[in-house]
């Protein structure tokens, strides 16, 4: 009878390349040091940004009344020649302000989807994996702005369609998604903030708001600073609303701008805006 065959030697784990198989069972290496918070931080912007699949309508209906901002307000503002300025068609005027507008209707609204998450559970979820809440606020406000920048697009085609005298200058639109993404980032997170203190969705809508439009006739977005009485100037000072408009103002159509002071503004608020939502995020998820 013959000798039964020896049982193979065992070849050490380390030594044995990785099989399709192996693939599938063996986890990803974990990303170390200052690679996690920004990993994080793209995943829950990427997991936001998962929703348009599903219903893009949002972005449609939306569309809507910066149309009419322009089709009308300016249109009919810039045959009456009622605001000055500085010899620039009231439309060109308009159209910056329109498109901050825009996008702070979408992000300010966006402390709903939050406490829509803490209602079906989902927040809870997050808050106990091993990712940052500054990173989960994070990942929700740059969403917002990407989702403000597409809104953002679809008013500039309308402006452009219009007669305005937009600059297709690379460099400067680059610097208009920067504006755009900061500008929404602060109020999506403001709207965080707020979610975290009011906790219902009928109160954070009625604050929204009552917020909304003194927020925008209190910027520069559709009249001259120059031209408001002295408490408005104030309050337009204090609105990082009219930075944003500055600068897309100043980036759209060449006119005079203080970019530096719009973005330093913008950062620092944007900052702040998530600091405070993270803070109360655990207080929205008891």
């Amino acid at each position: 009878m013959s000798e039964a065959p020896a049982a193979p030697l065992p070849v050490s784990a380390e030594a044995t390349p990785l099989t399709n198989l192996d693939l599938l069972v063996v986890p990803p290496r974990a990303r170390k040091g200052w690679r996690v918070l920004p990993a994080r931080v793209a995943a829950m912007c990427a997991v936001e940004l998962q929703k348009l699949r599903h219903d893009r309508t949002e972005l449609y209906t939306r569309a809507i009344q910066p149309a009419l901002w322009l089709l009308i307000f300016g249109e009919t503002f810039t045959r009456i020649h009622a605001i000055p300025t500085g010899g620039i068609p009231y439309l060109d005027y308009l159209a910056p302000g329109i498109i901050a507008q825009s996008a702070m209707f979408i992000a300010i609204f966006y402390g709903i989807m939050i406490i829509w998450e803490r209602d079906a559970g989902i927040l809870t979820k997050l808050l106990v994996t091993p990712t940052p809440r500054s990173a989960l606020i994070t990942g929700k406000a740059f969403a917002a702005g990407v989702k403000a920048l597409i809104q953002a697009v679809v008013v500039v085609v309308i402006a452009a369609l219009l007669g305005v005298a937009l600059t297709w200058n690379p460099l400067r639109l680059l610097g208009v998604a920067v504006a755009v993404i900061l500008g929404s980032a602060f109020f999506s997170c403001l709207s965080m903030t707020i979610a975290g203190i009011v906790l219902t969705r009928d109160r954070l809508m009625g604050i929204g708001q009552a917020i909304t439009m003194p927020l925008f006739f209190g910027s520069n977005a559709l009249y001259p600073v120059a031209v408001m009485p002295g408490w408005l100037q104030v309050i337009s000072k204090v609105n990082p609303l009219s930075y944003q408009v500055d600068a897309l103002r100043g980036l759209l159509l060449g006119t005079h701008a203080h970019l530096a002071l719009d973005y330093g503004v913008l950062v620092l608020a944007a900052a702040l805006g998530i600091l405070s939502a993270s803070s109360l995020l655990g207080r929205l998820a008891r």
